[in-house]
């Protein structure tokens, strides 16, 4: 259940503001149990959301756990859209690419969540509607494609099932890392 939400469009400074936002939120934002969003996503954000939440559960004696943005953005994809009976996730996934799943929305994810360039994202679609904050690079090679920009946000984690809640809070990698060890 939300009792009650922040969400802002923050770009940089996630650190600076999540505390104090926290704060705002009734009682301090105190909970009985945490859940973060893991990713995949903003490398500084998610992280910057998963030790916040980890050092509040510390403090306040609850457990923390995850969810991935991806069922997240699709349960409010299927939640504003009762239509629709598949759909496809496309986040911003950074250099040159997205994150893509698609979902049904009776038997959730169909396959593995993937790192594309947009061309292939496009060919993955498959007639699906894309959401997300990655679709304008879908839409930027199809102007007739069906897309709807949405943010994952964290209120909408209560049309997860709750076994898509209980994700250990650590993050969700979308790719390789860029960094290479130096050979000795």
């Amino acid at each position: 259940m939300v009792l009650d939400e922040r969400h802002e469009l923050v770009g940089r400074g996630h650190a600076e503001r999540l505390i104090p936002m926290i704060a705002e939120l009734p009682e301090g934002g105190r909970a009985a149990r945490i859940v973060v969003d893991c990713g995949p996503g903003s490398f500084t954000g998610i992280r910057v959301g998963i030790a916040a939440a980890r050092a509040l559960a510390l403090g306040w004696n609850v457990r923390a756990a995850g969810f991935s943005s991806l069922p997240l953005v699709a349960a409010a994809g299927f939640a504003a859209q009762p239509a629709l009976s598949e759909l496809a996730v496309v986040l911003e996934g950074g250099h040159g690419e997205v994150f893509m799943q698609c979902f049904d929305r009776c038997s959730g994810p169909i396959g593995a969540f993937a790192s594309l360039k947009p061309d292939a994202a496009l060919a993955a679609l498959d007639g699906r509607v894309a959401i997300g904050n990655g679709v304008r690079h879908l839409a930027a090679l199809d102007a007739d494609l069906a897309v709807h920009e949405a943010l994952p946000r964290a209120a909408d984690a209560a049309l997860l099932d709750p076994t898509l809640t209980m994700l250990p809070p650590s993050p969700i990698y979308g790719r390789a890392p860029d960094a290479k060890p130096l050979m000795q």
